[in-house]
């Protein structure tokens, strides 16, 4: 079985084009290495329809009986990874390859890259497909709800070994250029078969890859080639613009670079992007206007739970000048009858999420506006989801949710399981303890069913779902899609 399956992987590679057939005795070689065997006996076996999948798990059972690893999810993913780049090209090679494609055509590079990807298993295709998938109509558009199952839970003896492991600062973070290649550790995720196509942005270095767990089509990460914190400024609407520019069919887009509303990383200056249509692009105007000095430039507020203005142009210097000015006013903006500070006892709250795009002959960036302000209500972000729907949501908001693409915690696909049993079957909610805080939410939408059964119980709950995150998204909302949220929405405009 051994011997069958890395002859299946070599041939796998060969077939993806990872691997040139020049290389086919070179590559079975390195695997015997990996895997602690002295020869290779080319066993006859079927090298039609490979499942990759198969075959690692194969060649890790293996690993496993040969005492070279454990039987865990976090050292199986170091050693399957390690058996992957065996069948990779080097980093110089893919970049090559890369950029005599970007001659063509940036889509022919993106494409080839993104395929890349995918058949070295940095992108775990096979777990990224059973994330559930599923979408909701709303008033906004269509909004893309996902549970997020493609990151792996780790197991007790793996969180234990993490915890008692040597701490290491190389690399600094997931997102620092020293991961290409790097091995891994318990606490630490291996990127052996991980590459990255270095690009310029707005005269700095940075770096070009894919997301491992690809919430959407291309899902790409651009980041600082230094390891510096995220900012949005001037610097940032350029960074943007010089990438779009250079890849016309991605849209980029920053976290915020406050607390709360940012992204997980906050301490790595890096952006998100891909090839996708968001429910916010679809978005049209609610009203437009202009501002004094930028009569080129043409402005909006978006019909969008949270508080977004559009610019569109020809020109993306003069959207570039236009964000900068609305940046700097909304930094230091307060309107205590709409519950937006400034800052308060010094500490600054106000900031923006940008997405940049190109559509058509145009140019076109939005800007969210955000506020990280807590109370004693709301201790986890006014502008943030609140209690009620902690629930089904209480992560931070972040650029890709703004889009209008949730990301939900994987633990609500066994949730909701055990809910529709719970429905159909009538049984007490409250008591049980796994999801009795979904009672309330559940009480209040059954009020609005005739008949919930097997046959539906599945759509009623995921279109519940799908109601409770755009809830999360005006809840982010720093105006409410309110004549009074209206209101005071135009009074920042009037103050541009």
């Amino acid at each position: 079985m051994l011997q069958e399956s890395l002859k299946k992987l070599v041939e796998y590679g060969v077939k993806k084009g990872l691997t040139p057939e020049c290389e086919r005795i070179y590559t079975t070689n390195l695997l015997l290495d990996v895997m602690d065997e002295d020869e290779f006996t080319d066993p006859e076996c079927d090298l039609e329809n490979i499942d990759l999948e198969e075959v690692l798990g194969d060649l890790l059972d293996e690993a496993v009986k040969k005492g070279l690893i454990e039987d865990s999810i976090v050292y199986r993913d170091l050693f399957d990874t390690k058996l992957m780049n065996c069948l990779l090209p080097r980093p110089a090679e893919v970049q090559r390859n890369f950029f005599e494609k970007y001659a063509v055509s940036p889509e022919e590079a993106t494409n080839y890259f993104y395929e890349l990807s995918r058949n070295s298993n940095y992108i775990r295709s096979a777990r990224v497909a059973k994330d559930k998938r599923w979408t909701v109509e709303t008033d906004y558009g269509t909004l893309d709800i996902t549970i997020n199952l493609s990151k792996p839970e780790k197991d007790p003896k793996a969180i234990a070994a993490a915890k008692n492991a040597k701490q290491s600062a190389y690399p600094k973070c997931q997102l620092c250029v020293e991961n290409e290649g790097y091995r891994g550790r318990v606490n630490h995720p291996a990127r052996e078969n991980h590459r990255i196509i270095p690009i310029t942005v707005n005269g700095g270095k940075w770096g070009f890859q894919y997301s491992p767990y690809v919430y959407y089509n291309e899902h790409c990460i651009v980041f600082n080639g230094q390891h510096t914190p995220m900012k949005i400024e001037r610097a940032t609407f350029q960074k943007l613009f010089d990438f779009v520019k250079q890849f016309p069919h991605y849209f980029l887009g920053s976290n915020a670079d406050l607390p709360i509303v940012g992204g997980s990383i906050l301490s790595h200056d890096h952006f998100q992007g891909g090839h996708y249509t968001f429910a916010m692009e679809k978005a049209d105007f609610i009203e437009k206007f202009t501002v004094s000095g930028y009569e080129d430039v043409t402005a909006g507020i978006v019909k969008w739970p949270l508080s977004v203005i559009r610019l569109q142009c020809k020109d993306e210097k003069r959207i570039i000048d236009l964000a900068d000015h609305i940046l700097k006013v909304w930094r230091g903006y307060t309107d205590e009858e709409a519950f937006v500070f400034a800052e308060t006892d010094g500490e600054p709250h106000n900031t923006i999420t940008p997405i940049a795009r190109k559509r058509g002959e145009f140019y076109e960036l939005d800007l969210a506006l955000r506020n990280n302000i807590t109370t004693e209500e709301h201790p986890l972000g006014v502008y943030h989801p609140h209690e009620k729907l902690h629930h089904i949501k209480k992560e931070n908001i972040g650029l890709i949710e703004v889009m209008g693409l949730a990301v939900l915690p994987s633990r609500l696909k066994g949730e909701l399981e055990e809910l529709a049993d719970a429905i159909v079957n009538h049984k007490d909610i409250r008591s049980m303890e796994s999801i009795a805080k979904h009672a309330d939410w559940v009480d209040e939408f059954m009020a609005h069913y005739e008949d919930v059964n097997a046959s539906n119980v599945e759509e009623v709950l995921q279109q519940e779902v799908g109601k409770v995150f755009c809830q999360v998204l005006e809840d982010a909302g720093v105006y409410k899609c309110t004549e009074e949220g209206l209101e005071a929405f135009r009074r920042f405009i009037a103050a541009l």
